[in-house]
């Protein structure tokens, strides 16, 4: 047996984001000096994961509400994008690499988690392959530059839940979720618009196609600030809106609503809202992108 620490490479670095440290540390700094913070210290935040020059000015305005100085955990839930899974995983590595600085993954939680029997492995191929989670890593570490030896990282990649695993899931994390020291990353990205994506839903009573696609993502999110992860799971239904994370976002959900049955109250508020590019007629695609925080009160 060797003693070699596994580690993720930073697969999406040079195409996805800047692979310079200095390159990527300016470009964070100022997308978060552009964004407030108004409801500081954020328990969990909802954050695009495309590409930076798409979403990074959105994603600081979740990133601008993570108090480093009490987080020592930080829970990183992603959608599976490229494999076929029903359940959640958990990666093989025990390092993330990012270009700011390595992230290290707390495998006390981990070995917590895989006594449970719920979790798969994933490959480190599956894991280099997908963004959904290395999206944030980058973030994660700026938002933590200042406590960054004093904590440790939580990556989970979500499956194709059925509703009763992402109430199985949302009331295992809870306990998680109920510990301040503990801050949970939601990646998702909203409506994929447009006839790659499949998806050409448009209501014409509100005007351009990209407002139709605002007033569907709005809605959402409205519903997603409810907290109610079966209004969520309706809307989903109805709408069939292309909200990648759905998955994640209905863990977070079903993990506050066990929460609340203990008496903390928490709130939910979106801070930003942005498009890739406005559509205006049918050969046009976009993709949106929307920020938010949880705090408890």
């Amino acid at each position: 047996m060797s003693n070699r620490v596994v580690c993720r490479e930073a697969s999406h670095a040079g195409s996805w984001y800047s692979a310079s440290g200095s390159q990527l540390n300016a470009q964070l700094e100022g997308w978060l000096s552009q964004a407030q913070s108004t409801i500081r210290p954020a328990r969990a935040i909802i954050a695009p994961h495309a590409g930076y020059t798409y979403c990074g000015a959105c994603a600081a305005h979740a990133y601008k509400q993570v108090d480093p100085s009490i987080t020592r955990r930080v829970f990183i839930l992603g959608p599976s994008h490229h494999v076929p899974l029903s359940r959640c995983a958990l990666s093989p590595a025990e390092v993330y690499r990012t270009p700011l600085y390595d992230l290290r993954i707390d495998q006390k939680v981990y070995a917590d988690l895989w006594k449970t029997g719920l979790f798969e492995r994933m490959s480190l191929q599956t894991d280099e392959d997908e963004h959904s989670i290395e999206m944030h890593l980058p973030y994660t570490a700026k938002a933590m530059e200042s406590h960054k030896d004093e904590f440790s990282i939580v990556p989970v990649l979500v499956g194709a839940l059925s509703e009763s695993k992402e109430q199985e899931y949302g009331k295992l994390l809870s306990k998680y979720l109920a510990d301040p020291s503990n801050l949970f990353i939601i990646s998702s990205d909203f409506c994929h618009w447009g006839q790659r994506f499949r998806y050409t839903y448009y209501d014409e009573s509100q005007g351009e196609i990209y407002r139709s696609i605002e007033n569907l993502d709005k809605m959402g999110m409205s519903i997603i600030e409810q907290l109610d992860p079966m209004s969520f799971t309706n809307y989903l239904k109805k709408y069939r809106n292309t909200i990648c994370g759905r998955h994640p976002i209905g863990v977070l959900l079903n993990a506050v609503a066990e929460l609340r049955k203990s008496g903390l109250e928490m709130n939910f508020s979106f801070l930003n809202y942005a498009q890739s590019s406005q559509c205006r007629n049918w050969q046009d695609s976009s993709v949106s992108y929307a920020a938010g925080a949880l705090i408890v009160h």
